[in-house]
């Protein structure tokens, strides 16, 4: 059964986008990263936030723009949103509630993960008991504002376990399961 795994990358003050969801921060602190590549082929299918998936693109102007993971990855994607587009797109599901894009995403991917991609989906799932495993990568950097990793005001301690801390140049990764 697949596991859904959060990844991101996020600055070192916990922001994961710009104000406004500005990506192109993240564009000079991408580069070689073996856990990255290590964890790309386990990877079935995506569950992505509308905001994510319509939002800037670090790879924007690049011949990777709009492919995951900068073209590191293809495969089953699956959006959550209230208002999905009224034409398909390929490779793309929209889906309307958390539930139906977790088993469809999960079914997708088989024995693989199910990436999530989006802070606030990120929330969802793990309000709602599914997420299994977290993998932030550190950049050497500090935003100061923007979209935060984890924002729940409010909400109650998430206790998480370590599997492994790798590193890279710029940045320092963090895999945890969520208990």
């Amino acid at each position: 059964m697949a596991k859904m795994l959060y990844s991101v990358t996020m600055s070192l003050d916990g922001f994961i986008a710009g104000p406004g969801g500005d990506m192109s921060w993240l564009t000079e602190h991408l580069g070689p990263n073996p856990t990255v590549d290590d964890l790309l082929p386990q990877v079935g299918s995506l569950l992505v936030g509308n905001r994510s998936y319509g939002g800037d693109d670090p790879y924007k102007d690049t011949e990777h723009e709009g492919e995951a993971f900068g073209g590191g990855w293809s495969g089953p994607q699956f959006v959550l949103t209230h208002n999905p587009p009224a034409k398909p797109v390929p490779g793309v599901t929209f889906v309307t509630d958390l539930h139906t894009a977790i088993s469809q995403s999960k079914a997708a991917a088989g024995d693989k993960y199910v990436n999530v991609i989006g802070a606030d989906v990120a929330r969802q799932c793990l309000a709602a008991g599914a997420l299994d495993e977290i993998l932030t990568c550190v950049a050497n950097v500090m935003l100061g504002d923007g979209v935060r990793l984890f924002d729940h005001p409010g909400g109650a301690d998430v206790k998480l376990e370590r599997l492994s801390v790798t590193q890279v140049p710029h940045a320092t990764n963090l895999w945890m399961r969520v208990l």
